[in-house]
């Protein structure tokens, strides 16, 4: 397991940079960048992010802002470069570009980041006084909620579910409760997400619940562990999570249903299962004393992995559309406000984190099950 697991942590390094270096060189093509936005902002022709979701804001050439093969008369080479800059001191476009960083060529940029970020320096947001760290700091403990609650939320109610539906192999109740995860799982997330604030959250119908934020005005204020103590500021903690969470969880309840279903099946037809049963246990004894712990050990090995999951899949949309302050927020209006540090910082954290997690997924794996081999295979 050791020569296994110092594969394993070797290869992060270059599945890293090539993450990092796939997502910079599309950046370089992507329409807009941090210089148009201000070209935009300077000659008043800029838009909010929401409205430029659609395509709306492809303001310029590039986000490096490559050159075009116009050129114009004084001045005319460096507005050709960004739209909407005719009519700019070009040497003021010279210092927005050094103000971005784009005065130098793509590679020594990208090389330059990644030096950087392996002393994890990701410098400041563009477009907020502050850095890069500061504001994931702010904004993890909100993306973390989710993730943790989805998970549990997950495991809850999925695996007694699925054990349920192992015992009743075949019944009606495994099938219309097949059909029923299947068609959750269909439905997209942020799709349920929307439909929940049409109905509960004031949007047509009625509003039980609130649309937006993951505590109220009142207790803003509150510090993380003031709220921990305080009745009133948990419920209402849970109380904006309630939507969010089902619109998230909604489908992650198939694949754990399912995993559970399939590992119990594969428990019961063994041979150890007919001896407990030939020597006179009931079959909730055979079920929670035998089949169970051997059972849930893939399952229980998988959470880092499902955490994992659950921080990264929905976070975007789901955080978005209910106006939560994670991660998962903060890196869409990076991307549309096209503010790189913050975007590709994220993207490092979240990939880093991964990586390492599936490691460690691996290694739970091991702990839990020593008939596990990663040795036998090839990383």
């Amino acid at each position: 397991m050791a020569a296994y697991l110092i594969k394993r942590i070797l290869l992060v390094f270059p599945t890293l940079f090539g993450i990092m270096l796939i997502s910079f060189a599309i950046i370089q093509f992507a329409p807009g960048g941090p210089v148009e936005r201000m070209i935009a902002q300077i000659t008043g022709t800029d838009t909010s992010a929401t409205s430029r979701i659609g395509g709306g804001g492809g303001d310029g050439i590039s986000g490096a802002g490559a050159t075009s093969g116009q050129t114009g008369g004084a001045g005319g080479e460096v507005a050709s470069k960004y739209r909407g800059a005719q009519g700019l001191d070009p040497e003021f476009i010279k210092e927005l570009e050094r103000q971005f960083g784009f005065d130098k060529p793509a590679h020594e940029r990208f090389l330059l980041m990644m030096g950087n970020y392996l002393t994890f320096n990701f410098g400041k947001s563009y477009y907020r006084d502050t850095s890069v760290l500061q504001l994931i700091k702010e904004k993890l403990p909100v993306s973390i909620s989710l993730g943790l609650w989805m998970t549990l939320l997950t495991y809850l109610i999925a695996i007694p579910l699925g054990i349920r539906k192992a015992v009743r192999d075949g019944t009606p109740f495994d099938v219309w409760s097949s059909t029923l995860l299947v068609l959750g799982y269909a439905v997209p997330g942020f799709l349920v997400g929307v439909l929940l604030l049409v109905l509960f959250a004031g949007g047509s119908f009625v509003q039980w619940f609130p649309s937006r934020g993951i505590i109220s005005e009142e207790f803003a204020t509150y510090t993380y562990i003031g709220c921990a103590t305080s009745t009133r500021c948990i419920a209402n903690y849970f109380w904006h999570l309630t939507l969010p969470l089902i619109a998230m969880a909604l489908g992650s309840f198939t694949t754990m249903a399912f995993l559970t279903k399939n590992s119990f099946l594969d428990e019961i037809r063994k041979q150890y299962v007919l001896t407990a049963r030939a020597k006179g246990l009931d079959e909730r004894q055979v079920l929670y004393g035998h089949v169970f712990r051997n059972a849930m050990l893939l399952i229980i090995a998988g959470f880092p992995a499902a955490f994992m999951s659950a921080f990264f899949t929905g976070a975007l949309l789901i955080e978005t559309i209910f106006s939560l302050d994670g991660l998962g927020l903060l890196g869409f209006e990076s991307v549309v406000n096209r503010d790189y540090p913050v975007v590709f910082a994220t993207m490092y954290i979240f990939a880093l984190m991964s990586l390492v997690l599936n490691i460690v997924s691996d290694f739970v794996y091991t702990l839990v099950d020593p008939r596990i081999d990663f040795e036998s295979r090839e990383v």
